[in-house]
């Protein structure tokens, strides 16, 4: 093999591989706030998925890994009832590109660190309730994931 087809070969490995790596990083900033009965509360809260564990008092920006696995929050206040949320993690437009032009190396590699995947921006958690963010989720799915357990909406 000459040197510079294997030069060349080289270079398009490197640069196909991991796009979501190189664009993207390993953690992303989130919105945490909280309520209860419509008014803006304090609480501590503890955020966690597979690749590490946050704990922060709302309201607060939060730096957090990236994961294919959803984010689970849960804010804690004494004398109110627990708040619960479920961050959907959804892959992000870098991952699809990787697959498509890269072979689908670039999309392992970027599985496996977590850039390939994004939060929603806001992690509004409602003290008292168990709700469910996720960006590809229309307003009205959205009001549905926020009523009480056993009450519709």
């Amino acid at each position: 093999m000459k040197p510079s087809l294997y030069m060349t070969m080289l270079a398009a490995v490197m640069l196909g591989a991991g796009c979501s790596t190189i664009t993207q990083s390993e953690s992303q900033a989130v919105q945490l706030t909280a309520t209860y009965e419509g008014k803006p509360v304090d609480p501590t809260c503890k955020i966690k998925n597979d690749k590490g564990g946050w704990e922060a008092k709302a309201p607060a920006m939060v730096s957090v890994r990236k994961s294919n696995e959803d984010l689970e929050v849960t804010c804690s206040k004494e004398g109110m009832p627990d708040g619960l949320l479920k961050a959907i993690s959804r892959a992000a437009g870098s991952m699809f590109g990787n697959i498509i032009f890269g072979g689908g190396i670039g999309a392992l590699i970027d599985h496996s660190k977590g850039t390939g995947y994004d939060y929603p921006d806001q992690l509004p958690v409602k003290m008292g309730k168990s709700v469910t963010v996720d960006k590809k989720a229309s307003p009205q799915q959205s009001a549905q994931n926020t009523c009480p357990a056993g009450q519709s909406c």
